[in-house]
């Protein structure tokens, strides 16, 4: 899952246009962003994925993500976390490029960040969906925005490398992958309500193998690690009366990965908060959790430059025996961006151990 659904979104991209744009473009631009989502594609059930064109932006939908999150280790056996994402809109549900005058019917936004105890690093970049800026390139797979760059060495998405050159951070990375792709919900068919008339393509790799450099304040350190990459696509990822969501990429000890969010209801609807997971091996398997089997507690909350976030969980799942306690590696790991929300690593303790990342929106 990833934030930038919210009610104003639209609007908030077009405020976050270049500002040598004329009044005339904003107001076109706006008309584009607030097409009703009956113009795009719509998200249906037994749909069957193919690789790796399915690694590729759909364009006809509005919204999409490439989200890799990592747990990793430097030198000295200090964890770190690390967070990339790219993000493509739909500006016109015309799936057709416009090259002229540098229009463009997708726009890309990217989000990187770097977490240690102490600090917290993010950035982000926009840039029209123009292939000399950023876009997303079959032969081999690359997804990219400016000098931000996750780049394959064949048309599928592993092996690859990740870079990101920033003045206060920067890392190179090598990703590897050979555990099956993991489709969520019911066969990558992922509903975000209890009525399932809102729903998402959603499928995860969330055993890639991850080795590189990282540098931090002028220092450069070597890193290694697990990394879970995420691939969604949708036109509407939540209700009118959802406000936000808490995902959790989980990593047991004994390599049982386990993803799981909590949509949560406006308090004004009334409704009650919805959640799915689902456990995962290596070798492929997987196993749906109940929505009513998940229950999650906040503990312990962080006053941010932007909100106060929940920086803690109590997670049980009776039918698997889980009951352990969720902590954020760094509570402040705000993202003051355009749409602020939390992103952070954490660790978890109790019937289980392990680390993972947890993301914190609608705040």
């Amino acid at each position: 899952m990833k934030p930038f659904v919210y009610t104003g979104l639209l609007i908030t991209l077009c405020a976050c246009q270049p500002a040598a744009e004329s009044e005339s473009e904003s107001r076109s631009m706006g008309n584009l962003l607030g097409a009703t989502t009956a113009q795009y594609a719509e998200v249906l059930p037994e749909k069957q994925f193919s690789f790796p064109a399915d690694h590729q932006a759909h364009n006809d939908f509005r919204q999409e993500w490439w989200y890799l999150t990592a747990n990793l280790i430097d030198e000295q056996g200090q964890p770190l976390g690390l967070q990339w994402t790219q993000f493509r809109f739909g500006l016109t549900p015309n799936t057709e490029e416009l090259p002229q005058d540098w229009q463009a019917s997708q726009l890309y936004m990217a989000h990187s960040a770097i977490t240690t105890k102490e600090q917290h690093w993010a950035e982000e970049k926009w840039s029209r969906g123009i292939p000399e800026l950023a876009g997303v390139s079959a032969n081999p797979f690359a997804v990219f925005i400016d000098n931000w760059r996750w780049q394959g060495s064949t048309n599928n998405l592993f092996p690859a490398s990740l870079s990101v050159q920033e003045d206060d951070f920067s890392y190179q990375l090598q990703l590897s992958a050979s555990a099956p792709l993991q489709l969520q919900g019911q066969q990558g068919y992922s509903v975000k309500n209890a009525a399932a008339d809102v729903a998402s393509y959603y499928y995860s790799q969330p055993y890639i193998q991850i080795t590189g450099e990282v540098t931090l304040a002028g220092i450069t350190k070597k890193v290694s690690g697990m990394g879970w990459l995420d691939r969604e696509w949708s036109s509407q990822f939540l209700t009118d009366s959802q406000q936000g969501w808490d995902w959790f990429a989980l990593r047991f000890n004994n390599q049982t990965t386990l993803m799981l969010f909590q949509l949560r209801a406006d308090e004004a609807s009334g409704q009650p908060h919805f959640y799915a997971g689902n456990l995962m091996q290596p070798d492929g398997s997987n196993q749906p959790l109940a929505s009513s089997d998940i229950q999650m507690t906040a503990q312990a909350w962080q006053q941010t430059s932007t909100a106060n976030y929940p920086v803690s969980w109590r997670l049980t799942i009776p039918s698997q025996q889980l009951d352990i306690t969720i902590n954020a590696l760094n509570p402040n790991a705000n993202m003051p961006l355009s749409i602020p929300y939390w992103e952070g690593p954490i660790q978890f303790s109790g019937s289980h151990q392990g680390d993972g990342y947890m993301e914190l929106t609608g705040y």
